[in-house]
């Protein structure tokens, strides 16, 4: 099973390793909500089906935090908080060193090519484009790379990787958004850092932390 971060009767928050996917795909590879629905049948000797709903997704090749729902009333609470933007989410990210502020907000129109599995970059006028919001700082100015900390506003399909593509300043390793070279492992350099937001039931605020990769770490 994945790091822990969190458990209660409601969520199980967890930090998912580069590798493994959130949830099915054409890979056919065990994936995130597989390994944790073992985990609470197991734990909990439950019998039959064992319900445990997404809340939030991040890409297979980045790592970090995500949060799922023990029940479907939580769930619903969760989603609730996702589509009014009360959780508050930072990642870390390397991207290539370029001429970058130091800080920025970066507000861009973005339409998903589904067949290709892929975000652009649009007009806003164009057709299905929907806004991307973010803001970001630089931590640390790398040999090769910026190490920068960016809170997501939006949540858009591949945001954080198309936007910085888009200044010229792709994430390191993402060879599919134009890194020159990928990584062994074939991550890239994005992690899901750091959630906030109000407890669905008892509204105490909760703040969580994840732990980078190891080779995330050596490069800062």
């Amino acid at each position: 099973m994945e790091n822990i971060i969190f458990e209660d009767n409601h969520l199980l928050i967890v930090g998912k390793r580069s590798a493994i996917p959130v949830q099915s795909d054409i890979s056919g590879d065990k994936c995130l909500l597989d390994y944790s629905k073992e985990y609470i049948k197991k734990k909990y000797n439950k019998k039959g089906d064992v319900f445990l709903g997404l809340v939030n997704r991040i890409d297979r090749p980045t790592s970090g935090i995500v949060i799922m729902a023990k029940t479907s009333k939580c769930l619903t609470r969760m989603n609730e908080k996702i589509r009014l933007r009360k959780i508050k989410k930072k990642y870390w990210v390397l991207v290539q060193k370029t001429n970058l502020k130091n800080k920025d907000i970066l507000r861009d129109f973005m339409r998903k090519n589904q067949k290709r599995n892929k975000s652009f970059i649009v007009e806003e006028k164009s057709k299905n484009a929907k806004e991307a919001i973010l803001e970001y700082k630089t931590l640390k100015k790398l040999r090769n790379y910026l190490f920068l900390e960016v809170i997501l506003i939006t949540g858009r399909h591949h945001q954080i990787r198309v936007q910085f593509s888009n200044l010229g300043a792709p994430v390191r390793g993402d060879v599919k958004y134009g890194a020159k070279r990928a990584l062994n492992d074939r991550s890239i350099s994005l992690h899901s850092r750091e959630i906030e937001f109000e407890h669905p039931v008892n509204n105490e605020l909760m703040n969580l932390k994840c732990k980078p990769p190891d080779e995330f770490i050596s490069k800062i």
